[in-house]
């Protein structure tokens, strides 16, 4: 286990990631912590071997297997200062974060994304994992886009904007009850829309899958 702190003055970061699962939170630091423990062995070949830099307001984390055979893992928990807007860009591993009030934007190559107590606008997306916002989170505005894997929402607060798509994956949404401008289409899948609608209404909700069910209904 190996710890640093990098010295840090914004308000936004840019967490830049290959090959490992975060874990990224808010906290009363003054710098951007970052806790990390790799493991793993090679056969014929170098590694594991990390790196870790923050520049420009980009923290970048690098974990390299070079062999013929390898088996590696990794795992970096951060903590950000409060009040800094996080953007997360992960090639290889599973993302989660908690307690964000700042924008939120979440980016994984192959991997899942998990997000929960968040109070701030939320971008996540994968290209080949599932995206979970779980009940707790209270944000105004969620947008995912994914391209294979299940979208999982449940929100603890009415939202102003829920926008969902993705390619190949079922679309769950559970909101609080209010009259919602609600669409739901699915390419290949069945379609069920169980909230109070309204056109005009200042919720609106639109979700889209072209090969899955899709899913909104009142948790209340």
């Amino acid at each position: 286990m190996e710890r640093k702190t990098f010295a840090f003055g914004g308000d936004a970061l840019t967490v830049d990631s290959d090959d490992s699962r975060l874990v990224i939170t808010p906290a009363d630091v003054d710098g951007v912590r970052v806790e990390r423990q790799v493991d793993g062995w090679v056969f014929m070949g170098s590694g594991p071997e990390a790196s870790w830099k923050l520049v420009d307001g980009r923290l970048t984390l690098r974990v390299d297997c070079d062999a013929v055979a390898a088996s590696c893992s990794a795992v970096h928990r951060i903590q950000v200062p409060r009040g800094v807007a996080v953007t997360v860009d992960d090639d290889n591993g599973d993302v989660t974060a908690e307690g964000f009030t700042t924008p939120l934007k979440v980016r994984s190559d192959n991997g899942d994304v998990r997000v929960r107590n968040i109070s701030g606008v939320l971008d996540l997306g994968s290209e080949n994992g599932d995206v979970d916002v779980e009940g707790s989170v209270t944000s105004a505005e969620v947008s995912v886009r994914g391209s294979n894997g299940d979208v999982d929402i449940a929100l603890g607060a009415v939202p102003r904007k829920v926008d969902v798509v993705t390619d190949n994956g079922d679309v769950t949404v559970a909101l609080p009850k209010a009259e919602y401008t609600a669409s739901a289409d699915s390419g290949n899948g069945d379609v069920r829309v169980d909230v109070p609608r309204r056109d005009g209404s200042g919720h609106v909700v639109s979700l889209r899958s072209d090969n899955g069910d899709v899913v909104v209904r009142t948790v209340n």
